[in-house]
């Protein structure tokens, strides 16, 4: 079974994923496939840097996530042009992952964590999807204390992905995350008994 994972910025989509993977899953992450396609000195380095300049690259050769970051965020259209050199590759990266782990691992669980799953368009990729929630304040809260930014800065990446409530309305499965892990931990429990179950329960809400 291939099960998805998305939510919004900083509600806790890579802790959900590593639970499932402690539970017994084979994981996958897009972040990850980011940083695999992001190699120095690699094709797409050279792509972004024609597309943004120099100031998009950081001295090393790596990419100047913060630089790219403050340009994005504030420009739809920058974003836009730097998902059309990053998203083709990552998808591919992914998919060659899926197509690995289905062969190696045909009755094993496959989790995959996607922060834009569905602004990607990805949704029949996966036969069940995980939304991960949490309340706006909490969501604010983690993304400042996270990335060192004001709140105005925080709100401008919240209001770049579709809107939580949306998200959880597609889900098969949400997860709410607004206090610790001993509360996490027992809402994905129940998600894995009812993945592992020959016919899991469409919809179902753990909280």
């Amino acid at each position: 079974m291939i099960v998805g994972i998305t939510g919004g910025i900083a509600t806790g989509k890579s802790t959900v994923t590593g639970l499932l993977h402690a539970l017994g899953a084979i994981t996958f992450s897009a972040d990850e496939a980011s940083r695999a396609v992001l190699s120095k000195d690699g094709p797409v380095i050279s792509d972004i840097r024609k597309e943004f300049g120099n100031p998009a690259i950081a001295e090393n050769g790596t990419i100047n996530r913060a630089a790219l970051a403050e340009l994005i965020f504030a420009d739809p259209l920058a974003r836009a042009r730097l998902n059309n050199i990053l998203h083709p590759r990552i998808r591919r990266l992914l998919k060659d992952q899926l197509e690995s782990a289905k062969d190696d691992y045909p009755a094993k669980i496959v989790a995959v964590e996607i922060p834009l799953l569905y602004e990607g368009h990805l949704e029949n990729w996966f036969e069940r999807i995980i939304v991960v929630v949490s309340s706006e304040a909490v969501e604010l809260e983690r993304l400042m204390a996270r990335n060192g930014l004001n709140a105005d800065e925080a709100n401008r990446r919240i209001r770049a992905q579709m809107p939580l409530a949306d998200k959880a309305k597609l889900a098969t499965y949400v997860v709410y995350n607004n206090g610790p892990l001993a509360a996490l931990a027992p809402q994905v429990a129940a998600i894995w008994n009812s993945l592992k179950s020959p016919v899991s329960e469409h919809g179902l809400s753990t909280k």
